[in-house]
C-alpha cells in the first residue's frame, strides 16, 4: 500500500480491494482499518458512518465507470455507435467489477447526502451525467418522444443482462457462458429500444 497517499485515500484503497474480492458484506471499518495498519478508530476520523465509508468506494466505482465510458467513445461521432459503446462498457464493467458495480447503485446502502465528502454533490447524483448521456443519445438516434423513458428502459435491460449473466440465469436458458453472447444481447437490448440497426 502507498504509504505517501494521505490515509483517507489508503483507507477507500483497502475498502475498493475488499469490495472487488470480498463483495460489500465485507467492508466494514474495523477490518478497513486492520488491513491499513491503523487503529480501528481511525477510519471514523473520515468517515463517521459505514455508509459515508460505502458512498466513498461507490464513488471510486462511478469515477472508474466514467472513465471507461469517455475512453469508449473519444473519436466516435455517430450516436448509435456512442450508444453501443456505451453499453458494452458498462455491462462489461459489471462482469469485470462485479462487487464494485452492485455497491454502485445500492442506493439504500449509500449516503445520497453529499455529506461523506465536503463540497461533493450528492453521490446519487453520480449516475445522472451517464444517464443525460444516454437521453441525447437516445434523442439523436430519432426516438422524438420520451427518449427520457426510452433511456431509462434501455439502461434497465442492460443492467439486467449484466446481472442476469452475472448470477448464470443467462447462461443457464441460452445453454452457453460464451462470451459472444453478452455482446449480442447489448445489441438485441439496442434493437429493442431503437429499432433494428440498418444492415
Amino acid at each position: 500500500m502507498d504509504q505517501e497517499k494521505p490515509l483517507r485515500e489508503r483507507l477507500i484503497d483497502v475498502g475498493v480491494d475488499l469490495v472487488l474480492t470480498e463483495g460489500t458484506a465485507a467492508v466494514g471499518l474495523r477490518e478497513i482499518a486492520r488491513r491499513a495498519g491503523v487503529s480501528h478508530g481511525a477510519p471514523r476520523r473520515y468517515f463517521p458512518t459505514h455508509h459515508a465509508l460505502l458512498s466513498a468506494i461507490a464513488r471510486r466505482g462511478f469515477e472508474d465507470l466514467a472513465a471507461r465510458v469517455g475512453a469508449a467513445i473519444a473519436g466516435t461521432a455517430a450516436p448509435r455507435a456512442r450508444l453501443r459503446a456505451i453499453a458494452g462498457v458498462y455491462v462489461g464493467h459489471a462482469l469485470e467489477r462485479r462487487g464494485m458495480f452492485e455497491l454502485m447503485f445500492r442506493h439504500d446502502l449509500l449516503d445520497s447526502t453529499g455529506r461523506e465528502d465536503t463540497g461533493q454533490p450528492q453521490l446519487r447524483a453520480s449516475t445522472l451525467p451517464l444517464f443525460e448521456l444516454l437521453v441525447s443519445l437516445v434523442s439523436r438516434c430519432g426516438v422524438t418522444t420520451d427518449a427520457e423513458v426510452t433511456a431509462a428502459a434501455l439502461w434497465a435491460n442492460l443492467h439486467g443482462v449484466a446481472q442476469l449473466w452475472a448470477f448464470g440465469s443467462l447462461p443457464l436458458v441460452l445453454g452457453t457462458d460464451g462470451e459472444e453472447y453478452v455482446g449480442r444481447l447489448v445489441d438485441a437490448a439496442l434493437d429493442a429500444h431503437l429499432g433494428a440497426a440498418a444492415s
